[in-house]
């Protein structure tokens, strides 16, 4: 289908006899069960929607990468269905994976990149995809193929590496693509560069990063899938003990007690649901059991900015609450009344990734000189 498209890689006749601008970036944001795709034309969003994805139809793949395919079909299908070419594409960028620890920016994807996307250097996730994709489709057409603040982004200092065993080290995942794009929102809103302030910022989705930004750096987090405050749907940390007797206890294989942790822990374990909206018309009710659940949610992650501003020692400016649970005005404002003292309280609602992933690829089409090489990044 995409070689149907094919006519020239930089200029191309339309119907009318001119030559076809190459204006557009194409955002490819891969999930579990849909790929998130929208067209930009420097700011604006074009056009954009979520390709779904049935689970009879990634059934039968053996594993999230050999999917690449299937989506990167759906997704030039979709471009062409939008009355759009390939050939009007100045860059593609796609989510980063779990890929090598790097520190935060925009990447070019590269051979050696792909790699660690295949063999999932850091596991499997769909995020993967995301470079594989937009490698694929922008090689067709001669363009820059990117990613932007994938989940490894690491600027650890070593003192947060170190965990209390030693053969375990503290690893840096989270949800970086938004929690810089919306850190750089509110140092703009300061009137202040994002380089000369501190700030915690949690993010607060199905899983929760809670990060000190100390002038621009992420130094510390607790990993969404392991560690810090119970979630929607993940456990988040847990009593080490208890956790080694459940699974020493027979009662539950490997995989069963991972999807415990993420997926069926959190707020799913204790009220069946991880729909904020509706635990709130529980409360809403009088159902004093969710509302100690979802108060204990805030309880956590108020914690965890509090012992993030430790890392900062107490310099902040400003805490950010950010994701969609951030739209919550109870979990919200009972994290306010625990943490206002130290900084002010900003909400930044939502996270808008395929803004922040164009906001990156505009970054890069205007100054080349910010694309980093990956390879080098992780060799040095």
């Amino acid at each position: 289908m995409a070689q149907k498209l094919l006519i020239y890689y930089y200029v191309i006749r339309n119907s009318g006899g001119g030559i076809l601008s190459k204006e557009m970036v194409l955002v490819i944001n891969p999930g579990s069960t849909s790929t998130k795709v929208a067209l930009f034309k420097g700011n604006e969003n074009v056009v954009g929607t979520s390709l779904k994805h049935s689970p009879e139809e990634l059934n039968k793949f053996e594993r999230i990468v050999d999917q690449y395919e299937y989506r990167r079909d759906m997704i030039i299908k979709w471009v062409e269905e939008e009355g759009h070419l390939l050939e009007e594409l100045s860059c593609v960028v796609g989510r980063g994976g779990l890929l090598r620890p790097i520190s935060s920016g925009i990447y070019r994807v590269c051979d050696f990149m792909i790699n660690d996307l295949r063999i999932g250097y850091q596991g499997e996730h769909a995020s993967n995809l995301g470079g594989i994709i937009s490698r694929s489709i922008a090689d067709e057409i001669g363009v820059e193929s990117l990613i932007v603040d994938p989940v490894s982004v690491d600027e650890f200092k070593d003192v947060a590496r170190i965990s209390g065993l030693k053969e375990i080290t503290r690893r840096s995942l989270l949800h970086a693509l938004n929690i810089k794009a919306k850190s750089y929102n509110v140092a703009k809103a300061m009137k202040t560069p994002l380089e000369e302030i501190n700030m915690v910022v949690a993010h607060l989705g199905g899983g929760i990063s809670v990060v000190p930004i100390e002038k621009g750096k992420m130094i510390d987090t607790n990993n969404a899938n392991e560690m810090g405050p119970f979630s929607p749907e993940r456990t988040g940390g847990l009593p080490v003990g208890d956790l080694i007797r459940m699974a020493y206890s027979g009662k539950y294989t490997e995989a069963q007690l991972k999807k415990k942790i993420k997926g069926n822990g959190g707020l799913t374990s204790y009220l069946g649901t991880n729909d904020a909206v509706e635990i709130e018309r529980m409360i809403e009710e009088g159902n004093e059991y969710a509302k100690l659940v979802y108060e204990a949610m805030a309880y956590q992650i108020a914690k965890e900015i509090g012992a993030m501003a430790t890392v900062l020692m107490g310099d902040v400016q400003a805490i950010v609450l950010t994701g969609g649970l951030a739209y919550s005005k109870h979990l919200v404002n009972y994290i306010k009344s625990m943490v206002n003292f130290i900084a002010p309280v900003v909400i930044e609602a939502g996270e808008d990734e395929m803004d922040a992933l164009n906001q990156g690829a505009q970054r890069a089409l205007d100054n080349k000189d910010l694309i980093k090489d990956y390879k080098k990044e992780v060799m040095k």
